[in-house]
């Protein structure tokens, strides 16, 4: 990504001695006078999962402000977010860990500093009343948005039912189109989609249900504040900043006397009403600081972020989204989350 940097005024290291008192005096004032240039706001893409929305408290409340960080959030479709921060328009976007690689193996390399939740049952494969189980979807058409969570999602389910997915045949569609592809396609059997996107096509399509959900396989999708390795190196302090205020995030929304007023910020944020949110949120594992230090701990299974980006990556090269594996390390940095 390229950034603008300001040029820094560097002073003289010698001054000559025989210097008018009078024009050194000028100099020195007409320095002071000039106002040391503020930093560019920190970019962030940002979109409608409440592992994100989360941050909309952080917003109407001032705390990025308190916390003396200049940040400017910008609200995207989840693709979309990706598109921009592959143009290089944002310095940081909120991704799965799986898409985190999809973007970086693309050509815009990325470090995921922090870690916000796992998806734990907002993640869902939605079936039709006549399929009772994922082993139903045996030679069926199902709906997904080909290379992106919810495919892995699925493939997931696949595999612990004892299927592939040659045994079925995938309909390409984005997420946000899903629930009309299950509504008003008669051979489409089910559908592979993140809230609120499944729970529109739960309510389009009476008597159908989930299937399988990331509650099934906690840990399999991790959400992350991922940020281009350019602006990580030159703001690192700013960055630490905004992990602070997302931790505040965090305790607001778990304390029983400040949840009510969260829902309502993130509710309003997406359109919903509170009543509405409340079980999207319960969907989300957020993860404060503890909880992310654990994550962050390196292992083979999914309640580690190396051992659920490794398993993403081998989806990702399985199914050709990219053709080199990735190097998982590279994009998981820790440093921040442990310096406290």
């Amino acid at each position: 990504m390229k950034r603008n940097e300001s040029s820094l005024y560097r002073a003289p290291t010698r001054v000559l001695r025989h210097a008018i008192a009078g024009v050194a005096a000028a100099l020195v004032l007409g320095a002071t006078a000039i106002p040391a240039q503020a930093a560019a706001p920190l970019k962030i893409g940002y979109s409608d999962w409440p592992g994100f929305v989360a941050f909309q408290i952080a917003i109407d409340k001032g705390w990025f402000k308190q916390a003396g960080v200049d940040v400017d959030f910008e609200w995207f479709d989840y693709s979309a977010s990706l598109d921009a921060f592959s143009a290089g328009k944002l310095d940081a976007v909120g991704a799965t860990n799986g898409d985190a690689l999809v973007t970086g193996a693309t050509g815009a390399k990325n470090v995921m500093v922090l870690l916000t939740d796992y998806s734990s049952g907002n993640d869902m494969v939605i079936a039709k009343p006549a399929v009772k189980s994922v082993k139903d979807l045996k030679g069926k058409k199902v709906g997904v948005e080909v290379g992106l969570v919810d495919h892995l999602l699925l493939d997931t389910a696949l595999e612990k039912n004892g299927l592939k997915e040659t045994d079925l045949t995938l309909v390409n569609a984005k997420t946000n189109e899903l629930p009309q592809v299950l509504s008003s396609s008669n051979d489409v059997a089910a559908v592979g989609a993140w809230q609120p996107n499944a729970g529109e096509a739960l309510k389009r399509v009476p008597g159908s249900k989930a299937i399988f959900t990331s509650a099934d396989a906690p840990g399999l999708i991790y959400d992350a504040i991922t940020v281009s390795p350019s602006s990580l190196s030159s703001r690192k302090a700013d960055w630490q900043k905004v992990l602070k205020v997302w931790y505040q995030c965090v305790a607001y929304i778990n304390d029983p006397k400040t949840q009510p007023d969260a829902v309502k910020i993130m509710s309003a944020r997406v359109g919903l009403t509170p009543a509405q949110y409340l079980p999207l949120l319960k969907g989300t594992h957020l993860l404060d600081e503890a909880a992310a230090k654990k994550a962050y701990v390196k292992g083979a299974g999914l309640d580690s972020v190396y051992g659920s980006s490794t398993n993403a990556d081998k989806f990702n090269v399985r199914n050709a989204v990219y053709k080199q594996s990735q190097d998982v390390s590279a994009y998981i940095d820790s440093s921040l989350t442990n310096a406290n």
